[in-house]
């Protein structure tokens, strides 16, 4: 084989089964002249991770082959949907960095092409009005290894069909007493084809139609609709849809034409992450009950909620195409998302200072009324980033856990008699400490050694220790989150016997703690993300004020998914 054959035989190997099936059709010219895809989100809560997989495939896909996307909404259950989960969607797409076709489209906007479609069906024998009760409905269904059996009503005549659809579509009928019923097959092996409910009568207020409408289809009848009208050539969807399938082709050979462009749905499998809830029911009783403090708080694995906590569109693009695109469902390691965004946060945020949990130092030798600016490295990964003044002066604050009175040996901090290295300082030997009535340290007294600027040794002695430090003089206060894991349990639906997912939440997901940062943070834009030397990556809260600064751990420096591949290594 020579080396074109081997190289096109490689990039062949690399296609997820998605881009083969698209790369196929394009080579059938009568098939397909140009790549539609779409993104179909229901307005009834906010977009999770799981989603943001999803755009990523549906609007890649489209990029990848000079193509188009469609942005739909969902709008066929106006009882659970909301203007707010509209404009949350849009701008979660936008901030992920995609840009849909055109205007967005709406189910709704077909909602009078939907009902022509179900007349029509009416005409051809193939749908009729049913007056079972929901639960005659599911004995008349049947069950998996039994066949159903026909509804009564299944063979009423056409005109009478017409004349009740039309009746509950004008809200002459009260809810729950009709549906509009597919004619298919009672026996069918697969339960979706055995006569599924086209409509259903709600009574209900629709955000955009308002009161014209008292029916409103379901999902199965509405969605592959919707495709055909759009021309979308891959129906790309996740693979909970498979048994649905046979129905979404059962509708289109109703209705397609000869010479238009049928859809082709495909199924992959779901993003299930560790740790974490993916259900937007379960995220709204969340929100609902007080569990967190909204859709955007950071620990939910809402796209606005990890936008809220520092992660950035990048990291979130750069790990759904890590766990690339499966036929087979899994659970992914929720570090493994912790890892994307390190690496990308690793080149591109700044290193300030900051003490979580302070403990005040005085540099007995150093002149009490002198300060001096010292030269700090913005990021070591990007020298265009620069450095930065920092100020000095005989009062710091370190962290309490950089300090310990009774030490090891192996301990590589402070302790008294010992000396460490402040970062981008000095040397600095503790002397003595400071206690209160109650035996608790509040200050430690050290001297410096004024050879050692920068942090450089003035005669080749090795210290093992460097901390972190900000300036007590000039330090900002501020209020950080430190947030954790929302579930203690690797699959949070892992319950005792009358317990549900909620028993698993970790009450210790959130801490909050006073923090002295150094001066150039309060310059900080919401959205800013930096390190935190030695501490993690952090992101100022878009509640942040000048003068009440709140700032978010986006994930801590510990990289474990990393640790776990470097092990795993032959």
């Amino acid at each position: 084989m020579n080396e074109k054959s081997n190289i096109e035989k490689n990039e062949k190997e690399s296609l997820n089964f998605i881009e083969q099936i698209v790369e196929n059709d394009l080579k059938d010219t009568n098939k397909y002249k140009k790549i539609i895809t779409r993104f179909p989100p229901e307005p009834n809560g906010y977009l999770h991770i799981g989603h943001a997989k999803s755009i990523c495939l549906n609007f890649g896909i489209a990029k990848k082959y000079g193509g188009i996307t469609n942005l739909r909404f969902d709008d066929t259950n106006p009882e659970k949907e909301d203007i707010e989960y509209v404009n949350s969607i849009k701008e979660d797409i936008k901030w992920l960095g995609f840009e849909w076709n055109d205007k967005p489209y709406y189910a709704s906007d077909y909602f009078d092409k939907l009902y022509e479609f179900a007349v029509n069906l009416i005409k051809q024998k193939k749908a009729y009005v049913c007056e079972l009760s929901p639960e005659e409905l599911s004995e008349y269904r049947g069950t998996p290894t039994k066949p159903g059996k026909p509804s009564p009503w299944r063979n009423r005549p056409v005109e009478e069909n017409l004349m009740l659809l039309e009746k509950m579509k004008n809200g002459e009928i009260d809810e729950g007493k009709m549906m509009l019923r597919a004619k298919i097959d009672m026996a069918s092996p697969n339960m979706h084809m055995r006569d599924p409910i086209m409509y259903r009568i709600r009574k209900v207020k629709h955000h955009r139609t308002g009161n014209k409408w008292n029916i409103y289809p379901m999902y199965d009848f509405a969605h592959g609709q919707s495709d055909y009208i759009e021309g979308i050539t891959h129906s790309i969807c996740t693979l909970e849809f498979d048994v649905h399938r046979p129905l979404y082709d059962w509708f289109l050979d109703q209705i397609a034409e000869k010479g238009k462009t049928r859809p082709k749905q495909i199924e992959f499998a779901r993003l299930n992450l560790s740790y974490t809830i993916m259900s937007k029911r379960k995220l709204l009783r969340l929100v609902k009950e007080n569990y967190v403090s909204s859709w955007d708080d950071p620990r939910m694995p809402t796209i606005s909620g990890f936008r809220r906590r520092g992660y950035t569109p990048e990291s979130i693009r750069n790990f759904a195409d890590t766990i690339g695109v499966a036929k087979r469902d899994g659970i992914i390691d929720i570090a493994l998302l912790e890892h994307s965004i390190r690496e990308d946060l690793n080149k591109r945020a700044n290193r300030v200072m900051g003490v979580l949990n302070p403990l005040k130092v005085t540099i007995t030798n150093y002149p009490k009324d002198k300060t001096e600016l010292l030269d700090a490295v913005n990021n070591p990964e990007d020298e265009t980033k620069g450095s930065r003044k920092i100020q000095f002066s005989n009062q710091i604050y370190i962290e309490k856990d950089d300090f310990m009175e009774n030490a090891p040996r192996k301990f590589f901090r402070l302790s008294v008699g010992k000396e460490v290295r402040l970062r981008y300082a000095y040397f600095i030997t503790c002397n003595d400490i400071v206690k209160d009535e109650n035996g608790n340290i509040t200050e430690l007294l050290c001297t410096y050694d004024p050879k050692s600027k920068g942090g450089k040794s003035p005669d080749g002695r090795k210290v093992k220790g460097t901390l972190h430090w900000v300036d007590a003089k000039s330090a900002v206060k501020a209020k950080v989150n430190l947030y954790d894991r929302l579930f203690v349990k690797e699959n949070p639906d892992d319950t005792n016997e009358g317990e549900d997912f909620t028993s698993n939440i970790n009450p210790n997901s959130l801490k909050v703690v006073d923090a002295y940062l150094e001066k150039s943070l309060k310059d900080a834009k919401p959205e800013d993300k930096f390190q935190f030397e030695r501490l993690g990556y952090f992101c100022l809260d878009k509640e942040s004020k000048n003068d009440n600064l709140i700032f978010n751990r986006t994930v801590t420096l510990r990289d474990s998914w990393a640790k776990m591949q470097k092990n795993n290594k032959p």
